[in-house]
């Protein structure tokens, strides 16, 4: 692991524990990109792999005051590490700058380099970081653009551990005039064919961050976001993979974006079959004027290879973002199983009705109750009160720390819901400063769920924040905070910003919003703070730094949830994913499925309720209790384990989804399997399980079974059998679940 210089050769040599990535200073002082793939020796001269001809059409680079002439040089075939516009290159650039004379053109060459253990941390956003220096080593290439006087650092994290390279980009203004940023993406890679197919994670509300697959063709291909979110629509993620490539075999380059705003993620193949990828904050409607002595931190992106298919690097995100993404108290300690009361109450409770809900959950085992929306202002509905977090005193009239204390007399900790980031024209804080919203003057005030959105690129307001909240946080026993967000930018404009920074606000809005999390999450530490944006409208690298785990969609209809979750795990760890049982019929599809299948579902994430436990039957109650008390048992496992997807519901007919989860030490095993319909008269069915030790004898608990961990993974487990025409008992409806948990005996 390292990152080695050969300066006879001009190369920078990368290596993981299984991965080479390597960079070369051209003759001409452009940075080139030459490999990035499966491990070779250190000395290996690659250089050969960037080839370039004279060829038809293709301009060749003739810059002033250049010492060489070669009319085969044309940066439009040469691959690059972060190529400009405007120099022979026709692609997509990865930046784009603008001068006050009006030129466009920018030409970055290589400067000086330097080589440093450890990882720095980015100025004011989220990234990925080590505990010890020995973990990783940086290396930061300084380019420079003498006409324009910009300089930028381009900056590569090797982790000892991962297969992981992480990417980021500074620009600093050394002139005297000003510079506008039109684009600034984060990282660009050059690929010298086009034979892959690209994956991607798209959906909607309620269906976030469904598996989409599809060749590459000529021309652009794109994911991108205007919301000034990330979006439950697209993903800032995507990965090239080779045709034909599956879980477990073919190779896999992942990106990943540790940003929460506006992105694109871009592939663009050339007419020479080349294809580049660019990700980083989204170009459409983005400058960011950069004054003399000024800089311009863009976000990380984290590179993942994989040789042994799409589970691999999926296994390497897990880990990586688990371990060295998120973090605090709760980033190792076990999550509380949790009821949260919304779907239960909504906006109608009281505090007597509060505590009956508690008090029927601390019978069952659940360790945290969660008060949702409603609470403070005068909030009867969605139309009024965001910002004036203060109690209700009507509905809690011994306010948040007299509920809380007699929660935690049950035996459970006490947690709360906010929307921080919002206004509702209806409050008392919309009358004071209604300057604060984000909006454009003498233009209307769209609405979204009936509020507005506070402009959070403003001091004052993050300010005020944080006084608010941390006041609240202060005075009352919460152990736990539901961070929402339930609208997107209109009118994007800032009463506080001068005319030509007004496209700059989606990012000031992003910095500030990290701000009031850095602030809050480190001075309430010992706070569990969950994610949610109507659902998993931002599950994003960049939250995920300050907040562990996220809501992981509004919808908790176990079906639906199948895809979701099993989406939401190429990149994400369980660890990140809030999944709850629901009541049935389901409140977002009106499906009605098994309890059984919708805690089974549910086990593989951070497990909680959302109903009216009041309302359960005995016989209900009772399994509510059976899987509280199994989820204990495993929930180590689940957080920290190492997951394999097995059947994919985005294969097929899609019937059947199975995954599991398997213990560092193979030790342990928790399986699960799914039937969305029943199938008159089937086929048999034998599942093949991963990751186990195959010298090692498994018995599956709760049975006197036991198999061989080569007999599961190579020959498999069978299925329970369905109706087969003759034995009715065999007859099990449509939504069925298996699970099974493993665990190695003396061979």
């Amino acid at each position: 692991m390292g990152v080695f210089y050969n300066k006879a050769k001009q190369t920078f040599h990368l290596q993981t524990k299984g991965t080479s990535y390597v960079i070369k200073v051209l003759k001409s002082g452009h940075l080139g990109h030459v490999y990035w793939g499966k491990k070779i020796k250190k000395n290996r001269d690659l250089s050969h792999l960037i080839r370039h001809e004279e060829r038809a059409l293709e301009p060749y680079l003739s810059p002033k005051n250049e010492d060489f002439h070669d009319e085969s040089y044309s940066l439009d075939i040469i691959p690059q590490e972060y190529p400009a516009y405007g120099q022979t290159d026709y692609r997509q650039p990865a930046y784009h700058v603008e001068l006050e004379n009006g030129s466009r053109i920018s030409d970055l060459r290589y400067q000086s380099h330097e080589i440093i253990k450890g990882k720095e941390k980015l100025t004011g956003l989220p990234a990925t970081y080590v505990e010890d220096k020995e973990e990783a080593k940086t290396l930061k290439i300084t380019l420079q653009d003498k006409i324009a006087n910009l300089k930028v650092s381009l900056s590569y994290t090797v982790y000892e551990k991962f297969n992981a390279i992480t990417r980021s980009v500074k620009f600093v203004n050394k002139g005297k005039q000003n510079l506008n940023l039109n684009r600034a993406l984060s990282a660009s890679v050059d690929f010298n064919n086009a034979n892959f197919e690209l994956l991607q994670l798209s959906g909607s509300w309620s269906r976030e961050r469904h598996l989409k697959r599809r060749s590459l063709e000529h021309g652009i291909q794109a994911i991108e976001s205007t919301r000034g979110a990330s979006s439950p629509y697209q993903n800032p993620f995507l990965a090239l993979v080779s045709e034909g490539a599956n879980e477990d075999q073919g190779e896999a380059y992942g990106f990943s974006l540790v940003y929460s705003g506006n992105f694109l993620g871009q592939v663009q193949v050339n007419h020479f079959d080349q294809t580049r990828v660019n990700l980083g904050i989204n170009p459409f409607d983005f400058n960011w004027l950069l004054e003399p002595k000024e800089s311009f931190q863009a976000p990380e992106v984290v590179m993942v290879y994989s040789d042994q298919g799409i589970n691999q690097m999926s296994q390497t995100y897990h880990k990586l973002y688990r371990t060295r993404l998120a973090r605090g108290e709760y980033r190792d300690k076990v999550r509380p199983i949790l009821v949260n009361n919304w779907e239960a109450t909504y906006f109608d409770f009281d505090e007597d009705k509060l505590l009956d809900l508690a008090e029927t959950a601390s019978d069952l085992g659940i360790e945290l109750f969660v008060l949702d929306d409603g609470w403070f202002g005068k909030r009867d509905d969605d139309r009024s009160s965001l910002g004036d977090w203060f109690v209700d005193e009507r509905k809690l009239p011994n306010g948040l720390d007299s509920l809380g204390e007699k929660i935690e007399n049950l035996d459970m900790d006490f947690g709360l819901w906010f929307e921080p980031e919002m206004i509702s024209p209806d409050s008392d804080l919309y009358r004071a400063h209604p300057d604060w919203c984000i909006h454009v003057p003498e233009r209307g005030r769209s609405k979204g769920r009936h509020q507005l959105i506070l402009d959070l690129s403003r001091k004052e307001v993050q300010d005020k924040l944080i006084k608010m909240l941390s006041d609240i946080l202060e005075n009352a026993p919460i152990s736990y905070v539901k961070w929402d967000m339930n609208r997107h930018m209109t009118e994007i404009g800032s009463a506080d910003l001068p005319p030509e920074r007004q496209k700059e606000l989606p990012h000031r809005y992003m910095l500030g919003l990290y701000r009031i999390l850095e602030k809050l999450t480190t001075e309430f530490s010992d706070i569990l703070f969950e994610s949610c944006a109507s659902g998993g409208g931002r599950f994003d690298p960049g939250m995920l730094y300050y907040m562990p785990q996220t809501w992981t969609s509004d919808d908790t209809d176990a079906v639906e949830r199948l895809k979701i979750q099993y989406g939401t795990s190429i990149v994400y760890p369980l660890s990140s994913m809030g999944a709850h049982v629901s009541a049935v019929p389901n409140h977002q599809t009106g499906r009605i499925t098994s309890l059984d299948m919708r805690g089974d579902v549910a086990k593989f994430g951070m497990f909680g309720y959302e109903l009216d436990l009041t309302e359960m039957t005995n016989e209900e109650k009772k399994i509510i209790k059976e899987q509280i008390a199994e989820y204990k048992e495993i929930r180590e496992l689940i957080q920290k384990g190492e997951f394999y997807r097995l059947i994919s519901p985005f294969e097929g007919d899609g019937n059947l989804t199975a995954w599991m989860v398997v213990a560092e030490d193979k030790s342990e095993a928790y399986v699960g399997c799914y039937r969305v319909l029943t199938k008159p008269n089937p086929k048999f069915y034998s599942l093949k399980l991963k990751g186990l030790n195959p010298e090692q004898n498994y018995k599956v608990v709760g049975t006197d079974k036991v198999y061989g961990g080569d007999e599961l993974m190579y020959a498999g487990l069978n299925l329970p059998e369905m109706f087969n025409g003759i034995d009715l008992s065999k007859m099990k409806g449509d939504f069925q679940s298996y699970v099974w948990r493993l665990r190695v005996i003396e061979n």
